[in-house]
Parts: C-alpha cells; structure tokens; sequence
C-alpha cells in the first residue's frame, strides 16, 4: 500500500467562512491568483448562478492544490442545513477534514451535527476558528466549546508549527499528556522534534488529536500557518495501483453532455473506454474520465489511488456505491428530510416532462424523494427545509426555463407499533405459490426496520429465507394510519412454505409485503413526528418570550443560562408547531438573537387523531400496499380478505401470548 493523495473536506455551519477559507488556501497555495470573494460573487469554488446570488455553498465544489511534495484535492461541502445532504455524501471519501467554527457565533447546533457525522464516518479532523478578527469574537470561549464536544484531544496550535516541525514546548506537553510513549520519552529526554512530529501524524490519523488553528480567511491570517499543519500532520489516502479498480461515488451531476458521475479511486487504476462493474453486477463502459477543478475540467487519460475523478457514460451508479471490485448500493445516509411539499406548475406541461426532470433533480439529489400521486395526479418532493425549495425553484428556472412554486411544507410523519402482532402473507395464483408467517414488534427508536429468523432451516430451505429477508428490507413499507413510512419495527420470520414445482421468486415478495400490510392492519399503530432541538441566545428580558413560545408549540424548554451577557436555552419541539417559528424568533429580537435548530429524532405524536383524520388515509383503498392474501380454488386464484386470511392459511398461525 503506497501513500497517495489527501482528499481533504472543508466543513462547517453556515456563513462560518468555509469557502473564503477555501478560496484563500487555494490562493495561497498557488492555484489561484487572487482569492474568490462569497460577497463579490467571485468565489471561484461556487460557480452556479444559485450559489454567487444567494451567498451559499448549495453544490460541492473541488479542486487540487500541492505543497511541497504533497498534493491534496479539497471538497468544498456546503454549509447550511437545508443542503447537508450533499455534505454527508462527501465524508465517505474523505482523508481528513477541516472544520470551520467562526469565533463570533461559536459553535452551533450544525457544527455538532458535523462533528457527530465526522465521528460516525471516522474522519481525522483539523479545526480553524475562523475570524478572530471580528467584534466579539472570543478564542478561548469557542475552544472550550469544541472541549465540551471532544475533550483534550483538540490541541491548539494557535502559534503555528515550524516548516521543520518544530513545535512550542506548550503545544508538545500537550500532545505529550495524550500518548504514553509520548509522555515516558518526554519526562526522560524532553522534547525531540523528529519523534514529535511523526507520533502527532499518527494521533491525528488515529484521532486521538485534532490539531486547532485560529486566523481570519478574509484578511488571509492563519492560513499559511493551517496549510502548513496540513502538509505536515494530514494523512495521506493509501491504494494499490496494482490491485483490481474499485471506487466511491460521491456526487452525480448533470450536464450538456449528460450524466456525470464523481469518483474517488480507492484502489487499481481507471481508464476511458474501460468496462466498470457497478451495483448488480453488470457491466457499464466509461466514455470520458475528467478531472475537475471548479467548473473547468480537463480530460485525463488515468486516474490512480487517492484522486478524484469524473466519468461519463455510466448510468447505474448512484452517489454512495461503490463500482468496481466488490461493487455494491450505498449504505443509507444519516441525514433524512424532514419536510414535504407539492410541486405547483403549469397546465400547459405535460406531467410525465416534468415527473422526469425532477426524475433528473433526485438523481442529484437522491433525498428529494420524488413521488408522482397517481389517485390525486400530485407531485411532492421532499426537502431539508424551506430554502432549499427557493432554491429548486431558481434551479429550475435556470436550467429548464420552468417556472415552478411548491405549496406549503408539511413535515414528514413516520409510523410504527406499540405491541407485538403475527401477519401472514398467501399469494397462490395459477401456477405461483407462496406463504410466509412474520412476527411484527416494536424496536429501539431509530433502529428503523430489522430481520430476523425463528423458521427452522429443515422447514424453509435457506434460499428461501434470504429471499424472505430482501423483500422485508427492500422495500419502504407504510404505515395505516396515514400511510407514512413504517420505522422502529423488527420483522422476524415465524413459518413459511414453497412449492417444489410453481415457488418463483416473485411469489415471495407478493407473501412477505402482504403478510407485513396484514399484521399492521391488527396492530396497535403509533404516529410519530420529527422534532427539532434547538438553542437560543436571547437578551435577559426576552428569555421568558421564548420560554412560553415553545411552551405555547408543545415544546420542553430547560432553564435559562447566563453565557457573556445574554441568556442562552435549549430544548426541544414538534416541527410541525415551530416551522415558522424562526421568523417570529427573527422579528421580535430585531435580529439580535441566535437560534440554532437540528433534528432531534421523533416522538408520538400529541395530536395523532386530528392529524389522521385531516389526511384522510384509508389503508383498505390503497391498492398498492394490500393486505389481503390469494388463494386457489379449482384452478383458479381467488383473493380473501386481510381479515378473514388466517382460517385459509395452509401453515398454523401463531398466537400472540398476553
């Protein structure tokens, strides 16, 4: 395994200063002659119209840099909630991270849910405190902050670090106190900068250390200084050029000349014209391989370990895969919208042209969640929040000369059950056979759906019951009540019976989705609803406003706390009573006031009867998802209704104990 290129992320909560920083390293690094400005509309880094209108990063942006011997590509993610979708797709290529924090604001609600994903996906990180230059900035305040999400491993290297790797003595006791070896060689010979230097790029590789840098990317201060630490302390991607290609997908776009999909190559080399293996094992050729940087790119003739790529001609990988060697889906992703919100446009456009280009939208954005409504002819999309729906409808406008508008947001319910039930599934039709037995019951919140197997293997062969196992987790199943996604379920597999002549793959699918639709129309269903935590920053004689705000939205607010003159509060409430509340928030502190909101999971929801009744959900008339079984009769299949099934069944039913 050899070192290669660092793909390096920067990250952070909005308007903290994370392309200016962007723009500046590459400045300073040589790539560009002048650093872009987000408020000139000239970062070189946000290239869509969007992006230099609206002052946010809403696409990722990359580009090479090299210093020294070393080279880096440099992810640009964006930094506001509503389009953190995109973020979370690049940290799975990620060599290290930097993750920006504005001394002004602090650290927010966003940054730890950055620094959660960063510790899921086990990214070594670097943190810059950007602009120190600002009123009311404080250094020491915003790091004990970062101390309060991750302890002494943030190490600050406020100073700098030589070109040599000579440290402050203050900087190496500290990373002295953090490894044992360190800290033995230290108190017997003092400071050694070679061993120094090459133990601290194992901790940060390790993440037992994240080196912190402070300066201000507008005026350039620290930068060189962060750009240094980089060089020295980031690790390096590793892959062997030798071995089979296999790559991450980490972003799909789409342009004049079609579908391109963004690639860092993990191991093996690619090629134009080659054959790539993707999910499913087919075989699909690469066209072009580019390398981008901004909106530019150039065609290259290879592509290595470490380094990021484009290819062109590949329809069947989405953002997440892996291609090549051990090809295979992406893993789901953490972030999920919590919103969802009609489609409004023109009678004269025929709704099959437009269900196909937000078709075009989702495969950029596969958590917008397109759903054409057949029963209702309705279009809605699911979205992180309501800037990104502005910025859908500018998208739009810009590339398809569409106006569109969406009608109002409502959030997205999740059911699930609060006790044990047995559904059974038959689906025997001429010449098809299938029966399967599950036991629903309640799971963890935010388990999601899990299998599992009680079905001897002398009774149902194994092939069967992985068959059972795919169709239980493929498929999206909804709820009764509202017919809003199933969650927090685990699924096990009871009994279950083939036919030795007329069992087809397919027939299991119909049993497994109908004996899942069957148990839930007995089960005793909850509604859930998405909650926001929050934090607020007030002044002293607007804390009790807020406390009754959320009081008066169904929320849990806990007591105020003094924090540099203003009273800070946290808690917790219903999305559906708050989602309009930042502008109430905005107006009545005249715009002093911070309030920082992140998902905070779901809950049962309080007014359940009234909201079912408003949907108007009726799970017998949903064709789709049908509880009832079929069975044969004198050569002919004959359906029975969910209700009447069990007495049909070829195999006993279990009973539910208590």
């Amino acid at each position: 395994m050899l070192e290669s290129n660092t793909v390096l992320g920067i990250l952070a909560h909005v308007d903290a200063g994370k392309t200016t920083l962007s723009e500046q390293m590459l400045y300073q690094a040589g790539v560009l002659r002048t650093p872009g400005r987000v408020d000139a509309r000239t970062a070189f880094l946000d290239q869509a119209e969007i992006e230099r209108k609206r002052g946010i990063t809403v696409f990722s942006g990359q580009a090479d840099f090299s210093m020294e011997g070393r080279s880096f590509s440099l992810i640009d993610t964006p930094g506001h909630v509503d389009f953190s979708g995109e973020m979370e797709r690049c940290l799975r290529v990620l060599d290290c991270a930097v993750l920006v924090v504005s001394c002004a604001e602090g650290v927010q609600a966003h940054t730890e849910t950055l620094w959660r994903l960063l510790n899921d996906a086990s990214v070594p990180v670097f943190v810059f405190l950007n602009k120190t230059d600002r009123a009311g900035a404080d250094l020491m305040r915003v790091f004990g902050q970062l101390e309060r999400l991750g302890g002494n491993r943030f190490v600050p290297f406020f100073s700098g670090i030589e070109e040599d790797g000579q440290m402050e003595e203050e900087t190496a006791e500290l990373l002295a106190g953090l490894d044992d070896s360190l800290l033995e060689r230290y108190l017997e010979t003092g400071y050694d900068r070679e061993l120094w230097l090459k133990e601290a790029k194992n901790l940060v590789r390790e993440r037992r250390v994240f080196p912190v840098f402070s300066g201000s990317a507008l005026n350039g201060t620290g930068v060189e200084e962060l750009l240094r630490g980089l060089r020295l302390l980031a690790p390096a991607g590793t892959g062997n050029r030798e071995a089979p290609f296999a790559g991450r997908a980490y972003q799909v776009r789409h342009d004049r000349g079609g579908r391109v999909v963004f690639l860092k190559v993990e191991q093996g080399t690619l090629h134009p014209k080659e054959l790539l293996t993707v999910p499913g094992g087919e075989r699909e050729k690469c066209n072009e391989l580019r390398r981008y940087s901004g909106s530019r790119y150039e065609l290259i003739q290879e592509a290595g370990p470490g380094m990021l790529c484009a290819v062109t001609g590949i329809r069947q990988v989405k953002a997440g895969d892996l291609a090549g060697l051990g090809a295979e889906r992406a893993k789901p992703f953490v972030l999920q919208p919590l919103l969802r919100s009609q489609v409004l446009f023109s009678s004269s456009v025929p709704a099959p042209l437009m269900l196909s280009r937000f078709r075009e939208l989702e495969d950029e954005e596969p958590l917008l969640g397109v759903e054409w409504r057949e029963r209702t002819q309705e279009l809605e999309v699911r979205v992180m929040g309501e800037v990104q729906l502005e910025a859908l409808e500018e998208i739009f406008r810009e590339r398809y000369s569409e106006q569109i508008s969406f009608g109002p947001c409502s959030v997205l319910y999740q059911e699930t059950i609060a006790a044990p039930v047995v559904g059974c599934g038959h689906f025997e039709p001429l010449r098809h056979y299938a029966e399967v037995h599950l036991r629903l019951e309640p799971g963890q919140r935010g388990s999601g759906i899990v299998f599992a197997s009680e079905c001897p293997l002398d009774f149902l062969g194994s092939n069967w019951q992985n068959l059972i196992r795919t169709h239980v987790l493929e498929k999206q199943h909804t709820g009764v009540l509202t017919g809003a996604p199933l969650t927090d379920v685990k699924i096990t597999l009871l009994s279950g019976r083939a036919h030795l002549k007329h069992t087809e793959g397919g027939d299991f699918r119909e049993a497994v989705y109908r004996a899942v639709r069957q148990g839930l129309m007995q089960a005793e269903t909850v509604l859930l609803e998405p909650w926001y935590r929050f934090f607020a920053e007030v002044e002293f004689d607007e804390a009790g406003r807020v406390q009754s705000d959320l009081l008066r939205m169904g929320g849990e607010c806990g007591a105020p706390l003094e924090v540099e003159g203003k009273m800070a509060l946290r808690g917790r409430a219903p999305i559906r009573t708050m989602m309009g509340y930042p502008r109430e928030f905005t107006a009545f502190t005249r715009g002093k006031g911070r309030l920082s909101l992140e998902f905070g999971g779901y809950e049962p929801c309080r007014d359940a009867a009234a909201i079912v009744e408003k949907i108007g959900y009726d799970p017998e008339r949903d064709v789709e998802n049908s509880p009832d079984s079929v069975f044969c009769s004198h050569g002919a299949g004959f359906p029975v209704k969910w209700n009447e099934a069990n007495a049909h069944m070829h195999l006993p039913v279990e009973k539910i104990q208590g």
